[in-house]
Formats: C-alpha cells, structure tokens, sequence
C-alpha cells in the first residue's frame, strides 16, 4: 500500500501515516525498513508499507520512503555569441 506520512516524533519513536483511503495507521520507529529510517522533516512524504493487523490494532509495517521527483524544471540560459550546452 501507499500514503502519506502524517507526522513522526523521533523521541517517542512512533508516528502516524495516512492511507489513500484516509485511514491512519500507526507506526513504530521498529516498522521501517532498514536504510528508511525517519528523519527530522519526514512530513508529507509518500510512504510504501504493508498494513499489519495484530490483537485487534492495525499498524504500519515494512515502511519505505518512496522517491519524490522535484517538480521544478531546469531552464536553458543564453549567452550572448551563441547558445551554451
């Protein structure tokens, strides 16, 4: 599944992420695969992970960070005499 995470208190060592349904799951620091640890600014970033029911509580396992693309586009300058590659 894909969402957004909500927010994550590295203190604490939990966090919240919203599905695509509008559902929020918790998620512990421990449910993020290696190498994805959450940062400081995790906020709104787009989130891959499985959705874990156990004892009657849904929570986020498996949770990777899905690359964002930057929106910007790269302009061309001129200079003067010709065109620069």
């Amino acid at each position: 599944m894909q969402g957004t995470m909500l927010w994550f208190n590295l203190e604490k060592g939990y966090g919240f992420i919203q599905t695509a349904d509008d559902e929020r799951l918790y998620v512990a620091r421990s449910g993020f695969l290696p190498d994805h640890e959450p940062a400081p600014r995790c906020k709104g970033r787009a989130v891959s992970f499985v959705r874990q029911v156990a004892e009657g509580d849904t929570r986020a396992v498996d949770v990777s960070f899905l690359v964002q693309r930057d929106g910007r586009r790269a302009r061309m300058r001129h200079t003067r005499g010709g065109s620069s590659l």
